[in-house]
């Protein structure tokens, strides 16, 4: 336990000093693969499957003003997280997003800030297993999308939270 709360205060001294982002990442996996297991469907979302959209976000280079098409909508938990890539390298820092179908032992209440987590997710290299914080959660549907930035193309990416996305 003690080197969850150590990695939960360097995450916070990280992020204070240096204002790091995850847009300093410069791109997520080309493919996402599916959606965890246990996360639950929205019924009846803003952007139905199939919607051509436009994104808000800047999570990667290139992202913001992009154009995308929603291929999932969820009814969960998103969470900005700071972790240790299990593949080593430099913390990352402020990655949106993580939910809560993807972090160990969660249960089904939404986690406080500065919680310590392990991550199970395989949307990003060393995320699967990674230990890391909570900087804080939100609790909109959830959504995962194709889309194309830099002349490459990202299938089932995974996430944007509603206020990320604008219709086209």
């Amino acid at each position: 336990m003690f080197s969850r709360v150590t990695v939960s205060i360097a995450s916070v001294l990280l992020v204070g000093a240096l204002g790091v982002g995850c847009s300093s990442i410069s791109e997520g996996l080309a493919d996402g693969g599916p959606a965890p297991e246990g996360i639950e469907q929205t019924q009846n979302p803003r952007f139905p499957v199939g919607t051509e959209v436009t994104l808000t976000a800047d999570h990667y280079d290139g992202m913001k003003g992009a154009p995308a098409t929603i291929v999932g909508a969820y009814n969960t938990t998103a969470y900005s997280v700071n972790y240790y890539p299990t593949n080593g390298g430099e913390p990352v820092l402020n990655h949106k997003w993580v939910v809560q179908e993807e972090i160990e032992n969660a249960g089904t209440n939404e986690l406080i800030d500065g919680t310590p987590v392990t991550i199970h997710a395989n949307h990003e290299d060393g995320l699967d297993g990674a230990e890391g914080t909570i900087n804080y959660s939100t609790r909109e549907t959830v959504y995962m999308v194709d889309y194309e930035a830099n002349d490459k193309t990202y299938r089932n990416h995974k996430w944007l939270v509603e206020s990320e996305i604008e219709p086209r």
